[in-house]
């Protein structure tokens, strides 16, 4: 087998982790302008995702509200572990060409967190992009912290469909043809998006995500997570995971582990803007694979 190489060395693969409600669409522009940089790069889908989604027939227009809130999805009893299971399976396969950098975004660094703490050795450097590493408490009583305070949960909760804990999954209606539902989901998620590249990006999205976004046991590990080199991009206008905590969250890493500090950048985005323009993100993601591909 030939492997892509860098001054001798093997080329890294970039892995990309999505987000809630994400899947491996979301990096299609980023994977382009990755290419462009001659960066190898892997977006997969964490179970229940991308083409194994449930997008019920009710979801569809005209939208049938009563059955939306009731239709199966096959998210269900979907976990943590399997999310992380699955990831280590992705991250193998990579590392047989290589070094690996992981990237998340959003509630995908639970899942790459969780991956972190059981296999160190698959992952040669970690990048979280405005993405949850709960470190001292789980990702639940974060968001109850000061931090989380000016966050519209009340958007978020008008966008839920159904009773999460009888249809076993989160559900939003990604589709409503409410403005004010519309237009609040734009200010949270991609205020500096157009209402066209909002509303073409929420067409990428599915409406289910699975429950379990992990305990206290799923914080930071330092005797293994802990022992990746790893960057935190911040993205500086970011609504919904706001720049107040994630620097608490990166604060609280570098206490854990202070001989392994976050590499801090900073882009001025919103949370889904640097999936839209991904040029800075490549550039920064280009220069750190060529450091894990010559290191």
């Amino acid at each position: 087998m030939t492997h892509s190489t860098t001054n001798g060395q093997s080329a890294p693969t970039v892995v990309l982790v999505h987000g809630a409600f994400a899947n491996s669409f979301s990096f299609a522009p980023l994977q382009a302008e990755l290419a462009l940089r001659g960066v190898r790069s892997a977006a997969p889908d964490l179970p229940g995702h991308g083409f194994a989604a449930t997008f019920p027939e009710s979801y569809q227009a005209p939208q049938n509200p009563a059955e939306l809130a009731t239709s199966p999805g096959s998210l269900r009893g979907v976990t943590l572990a399997d999310n992380a299971a699955h990831l280590a399976e992705v991250l193998a396969r990579a590392k047989e060409n290589g070094p690996v950098i992981a990237l998340a975004h959003s509630r995908g660094g639970i899942t790459l967190t969780a991956t972190a703490n059981a296999h160190p050795e698959l992952i040669d450097h970690l990048v979280y992009v405005s993405s949850w590493a709960p470190v001292t408490l789980d990702a639940a009583a974060y968001n109850a912290e000061p931090e989380m305070a000016e966050v519209d949960n009340a958007t978020i909760g008008a966008a839920l469909v159904g009773d999460p804990q009888e249809l076993g999954v989160l559900r939003c209606n990604f589709r409503s043809s409410d403005p004010q539902l519309l237009e609040g989901l734009r200010a949270l998620f991609f205020a500096d998006g157009s209402p066209d590249e909002f509303r073409a990006f929420l067409n990428t999205l599915q409406p289910d995500e699975n429950l379990d976004a992990g305990t206290a046991e799923d914080c930071v590990q330092p005797a293994t997570w802990g022992t990746i080199p790893r960057t935190y991009i911040r993205l500086g206008a970011d609504r919904s995971l706001p720049p107040a905590m994630q620097n608490r969250l990166i604060r609280e890493a570098d206490e854990l582990t202070p001989d392994n500090p976050y590499r801090v950048h900073t882009l001025d985005s919103s949370h889904w803007g640097w999936l839209a323009r991904p040029a800075a993100a490549a550039e920064l993601l280009a220069s750190i694979a060529g450091e894990v591909g010559t290191g």
